[in-house]
């Protein structure tokens, strides 16, 4: 066995992954404090060709770098905007038909791996600070709410490691369905 090398696995080039066919799910980072979470979540968006990311509040944004070392270039090809008022935010995006869903232990959540979109519409996952959560006020914006099942003593998960695990799961499903 040997790794396979860069030209080996014909990746875009960032024209070519500008120009590609994104899967329809936004990220919406709601004052992560991390800038190397941050980061991590540009690659992931990257990896899995996402639409793109939502910064809210004090979330960290490029150009940084503390961001950059993580994010390793990943900040220039996905698409990303920053806005103050993520309540505000979800307004906007509902008006444009997108499904608002947090990614966080609430009394009404549905288990990731029984949960499925259809993507006719765009989807925006919401991600909480890494000690708060998905403050009350945003929560009550959303349609409803996802949660990674979890078998260990603790019941999160790091907020980049988080949108990875939804984020390859709705890859997943997405590439199923093309």
């Amino acid at each position: 066995m040997r790794q396979l090398t860069a030209p080996e696995l014909h990746r875009l080039s960032p024209l070519d992954f500008k120009n590609s066919e994104k899967l329809p799910v936004w990220l919406l980072l709601e004052n992560v404090r991390s800038l190397h979470n941050v980061g991590s979540v540009f690659r992931t968006a990257d990896a899995f060709r996402l639409a793109g990311l939502y910064l809210t509040g004090y979330t960290g944004q490029p150009p940084h770098r503390e961001l950059h070392r993580t994010a390793l270039g990943a900040e220039d090809t996905v698409e990303w905007t920053h806005h103050p008022d993520a309540v505000a935010l979800t307004d906007l995006l509902r008006a444009q038909g997108h499904g608002i869903f947090a990614v966080e232990l609430t009394d009404q959540s549905s288990a990731l791996t029984d949960w499925a979109w259809d993507f006719q519409r765009p989807l925006t996952l919401v991600l909480g600070n890494e000690v708060e959560g998905v403050s009350p006020g945003l929560l009550k914006c959303c349609d409803g709410s996802v949660e990674i099942p979890q078998g260990g003593t603790k019941h999160s998960l790091n907020v980049s490691v988080c949108a990875g695990v939804v984020a390859w799961e709705l890859y997943r499903q997405w590439v199923a369905r093309h």
